[in-house]
């Protein structure tokens, strides 16, 4: 049987990125064979990806890439704050966002299946679950394709714009998409507010105006006004631009001879339900584990 020496482990962690023990004892269960010793790393780290895949991914990073008029927006998940700092994560959010730029697939699973530094996105994914030891999961993208101007924000790696508009000064573009990181609007106009949001909305103003006991014809007014002024408020051209207070986006970007034609914005996590972990309850369990052992 060969020796196990750091050398060797050292030499099977340069070849698969995997944890020195678990290289150890791969080398060890394979007897110094070092392709062997690989092969067992390799069933091992799907193992931990296969067994990672039903936890909860709610944080993450959004990454952006734009290319004259392409562009793409990504979102990857992971299941802690903690891997979103993670240097091999934070490359595969950024490989896909280009990806999807330059190879425009139908979905994430074709996605998936694109080569990536020799191997695939998917085995990329997979293998990063298995050295890491979290789930990490591609959520979605959006992609753009454009005779117009592409601009994108990133606030952090949690919130992500690209924004499409005409005009010559980008600067303007910049200042919008860092506007929509702050006021996260829906749409871009009021006509194109979802209509489940607009009924949510109308609801709520419908119970208020019934509690007020005003006459049914004020009652209406109060409704009509209450969804009004939703729609100004969540449609980007009529929000307040963060920049002035005195103009709305609109206003700016008439005066600066702009107009946005589209936006995206992704939020890590957004509408994801997270698990709730009840610290004290665990810590009972255990004690209460411990004693019956």
């Amino acid at each position: 049987m060969t020796a196990i020496t750091a050398a060797l482990v050292g030499e099977l962690r340069a070849k698969t990125d995997a944890p020195m023990m678990e290289c150890k004892k791969a080398l060890t269960e394979a007897g110094g064979d070092l392709d062997k010793a690989e092969e067992i790393l390799r069933v091992k780290l799907g193992g931990k990806a296969s067994k990672a895949a039903s936890r909860v991914t709610a944080e993450g990073v959004v990454a952006a890439y734009i290319a004259g008029g392409v562009g793409a927006l990504v979102e990857v998940n992971c299941e802690t704050d903690f891997v979103t700092k993670n240097d091999d994560f934070l490359a595969l959010a950024n490989a896909c966002a280009k990806l999807v730029a330059e190879n425009n697939p139908a979905d994430v699973a074709a996605l998936s299946a694109m080569p990536l530094d020799g191997s695939t996105v998917e085995a990329t994914r997979a293998a990063l679950i298995g050295r890491i030891g979290e789930n990490m999961s591609i959520r979605r993208f959006t992609r753009f394709d454009t005779a117009a101007k592409l601009v994108s924000y990133l606030h952090g790696t949690r919130i992500g714009v690209i924004v499409e508009f005409d005009g010559a000064d980008e600067q303007v573009g910049k200042d919008v998409a860092m506007h929509i990181a702050a006021m996260k609007p829906v749409s871009l106009s009021s006509d194109q507010v979802p209509a489940d949001l607009i009924e949510k909305e109308r609801s709520v103003a419908t119970l208020k105006a019934a509690e007020s006991g005003k006459p049914a014809d004020i009652a209406t007014k109060m409704i009509e006004g209450s969804v009004q002024k939703f729609l100004k408020e969540v449609s980007l051209l009529n929000q307040t631009f963060v920049k002035n207070d005195k103009q709305t986006v609109e206003q700016m970007l008439k005066a600066a001879n702009t107009s946005v034609k589209s936006f995206t914005m992704f939020v890590v996590g957004e509408g994801i339900e997270k698990k709730q972990d009840d610290f004290a309850a665990e810590v009972a369990a255990t004690v209460a584990a411990a004693k019956q052992a």
